[in-house]
């Protein structure tokens, strides 16, 4: 008798401090802490340091179709900065960014009032009494490593914490952090 095929993708929320590999590494948690399924593999990465949405499959085709920038599939972020955005940081958000490796494709920016609704961070971010937060909904369609993080840091909002909500049509809508489920 052999054993059930692998889902053919799997939605993860996967909390601060967990790798997007299966090993962990120093103070870092491993994916293998929370799936236990074998032969599927993370499409698309998201830093130990982010939270959010990380999609799992076995097919490489489907792999490559999710992760794979030619294909330009939407990326949302939510994303809590430090400050308060203006309409010029908006607009520079949604013209596009220079980096140091270059121009970055425009992106859909808009302030989220109310919050998300995404509960606290285990460890909490840190915040200063003085400076406000205000939360950001990006919309992004390239991948550049830690590239939110540096496109609001350019425009003077350096990100406190960052939770990736939707990958194309897949999103984190029902899934707690730490929890999967197969996609239908």
């Amino acid at each position: 008798m052999s054993s059930p095929a692998p889902p053919r993708l799997i939605r993860f929320n996967k909390p601060y401090g967990v790798l997007s590999q299966f090993t962990p590494e120093g103070r870092w948690r491993g994916l293998k802490d929370f799936i236990d399924i074998p032969d599927v593999y993370v499409a698309g990465r998201l830093d130990a340091d982010s939270e959010g949405l990380l999609l799992l499959t076995g097919d490489g085709q489907l792999q490559a179709r999710i992760a794979d920038p030619r294909f330009k599939m939407d990326k949302t972020y939510w994303v809590q900065v430090e400050g308060v955005p203006d309409e010029a940081a908006l607009s520079a958000l949604r013209s596009g960014v220079l980096l140091k490796d270059g121009m970055t494709r425009p992106a859909d920016a808009r302030l989220l009032d109310p919050p998300p609704d995404v509960g606290a961070r285990e460890p909490p971010i840190r915040a200063r009494q003085s400076i406000p937060t205000a939360w950001l909904e990006l919309v992004i369609r390239e991948g550049r490593n830690r590239q939110v993080r540096r496109m609001t840091a350019a425009v003077g909002l350096p990100t406190l914490r960052l939770v990736r909500a939707a990958i194309g049509p897949y999103s984190l809508a029902g899934l707690a952090p730490g929890s999967w489920q197969a996609v239908d």
